[in-house]
C-alpha cells in the first residue's frame, strides 16, 4: 500500500462533506464512489483516485490546503443536533453562517434539553481529533440537580460508575451553591458519550433539572455569545484546539467581503416566535 494512500471516509470529511462518522455512513449506504465503483467501508485513496458523493464529484484536498475555521454557539434548550429534522425541528445549524463549498462538522453532541457551549469547524481532521475519546479533552458542564446530594453519591460518581455501555467517572465535581432542589454543581468529563452526564447523575436517584455545557478542552463559554448565538474564533484560540488536537497550528483565512457581508446578515437574522392566537369568541348579536 502506498504511503500517500488514505481511509475514504478521511479524506471526504477533509473536503468538508461532513465527520467522519457521516461519511462511513454514507460509504456503508452506497452513495459513495471511486473511480466509478461503488466504495467500500475500509477502502483507501491515493491522491489522483476520482471521487464522487451522491453523484456529484468530490474535490480532494490535502490536509494543508482545508481552511480552519472554528465557530462556538451558545445552543438552546429545544434545538436538535442534527443537520434535518424530519419533524421540522430547530437544529442547531439553522443559525450558523453559510459557507460556500463547505460545511459546519459538528464537534461533538448536547441533547436536545442541554444546553450550552458547541463547537463547529471547517476541518474535518480537527473535529475527529478533538472528539476522540484518546485525546482526553475536558468537557465541563454546569448541573442543577433535584434531591438531596451526599458526600457518599459525589465519591461513587468520582471513583466510577458501571453504566449500560461501560464504565463512566466524573473527573472533578464541584458544588456551586443553592439549596434543595436548586442545587448546581460543575462536574467535568473526558468523553462525549451519549447523555453520560445526566446518566451519571441518574445512576444515584438523583434527577438533573438543568444542564448546560460551559467548556470543551480550553474554550469557555463566555458573554461574547446570548443563546442562539455564534461567534468565530480567534487564532490564538483556535491555535490552542490544534494543539490539544496534536495538529500543527495553521493560519485562520480571513473572511472575503462577500463572505463578511453574508455572515454579518446571518448573525443578525432571528426566527420570530409565532405566537398562539386563540380564535376570538363570536359576538352575542341580541335583537
Amino acid at each position: 500500500m502506498s504511503n500517500t494512500s488514505e481511509k475514504l471516509q478521511k479524506v471526504l470529511a477533509r473536503a468538508g462533506l461532513g465527520s467522519r462518522r457521516e461519511m462511513e455512513t454514507a460509504i456503508a449506504d452506497g452513495r459513495v464512489r471511486v473511480n466509478g465503483q461503488v466504495a467500500t467501508l475500509g477502502d483507501r485513496i491515493e491522491p489522483h483516485d476520482r471521487v464522487a458523493l451522491d453523484e456529484r464529484p468530490v474535490t480532494l484536498r490535502s490536509a494543508e490546503e482545508v481552511p480552519r475555521r472554528v465557530i462556538m454557539y451558545n445552543k438552546p434548550e429545544g434545538e436538535l443536533c442534527t443537520r434535518k429534522d424530519p419533524e421540522g425541528r430547530r437544529t442547531v445549524f439553522d443559525r450558523l453562517p453559510r459557507l460556500k463549498g463547505e460545511r459546519w462538522i459538528a464537534i461533538g453532541r448536547l441533547d436536545i434539553n442541554t444546553s450550552g457551549l458547541l463547537l463547529f469547524t471547517t476541518d474535518g481532521e480537527l473535529a475527529n481529533r478533538l472528539m476522540h475519546p484518546a485525546t482526553q479533552i475536558e468537557r465541563e458542564y454546569a448541573v442543577r440537580v433535584m434531591g438531596e446530594v451526599t458526600k457518599g453519591q459525589i465519591k461513587a460518581m468520582a471513583e466510577g460508575v458501571m453504566l449500560d455501555d461501560g464504565p463512566a467517572r466524573f473527573t472533578d465535581v464541584q458544588e456551586f451553591g443553592g439549596e434543595g432542589i436548586n442545587t448546581w454543581f460543575h462536574v467535568v468529563i473526558m468523553e462525549g458519550r451519549n447523555r453520560e452526564v445526566r446518566r451519571l447523575w441518574e445512576s444515584q436517584n438523583l434527577t438533573v433539572s438543568r444542564l448546560k455545557r460551559v467548556r470543551y478542552g480550553n474554550i469557555f463559554l463566555d458573554k461574547r455569545t446570548k443563546a442562539g448565538e455564534w461567534i468565530e474564533l480567534g487564532q490564538d484560540e483556535i491555535d490552542d484546539l490544534a494543539a490539544q488536537a496534536g495538529l500543527e497550528s495553521r493560519r485562520v483565512p480571513e473572511l472575503t467581503p462577500d463572505e463578511k457581508n453574508r455572515w454579518s446578515r446571518d448573525k443578525n437574522k432571528r426566527r420570530p416566535v409565532q405566537g398562539v392566537r386563540k380564535p376570538k369568541a363570536p359576538r352575542n348579536r341580541g335583537h
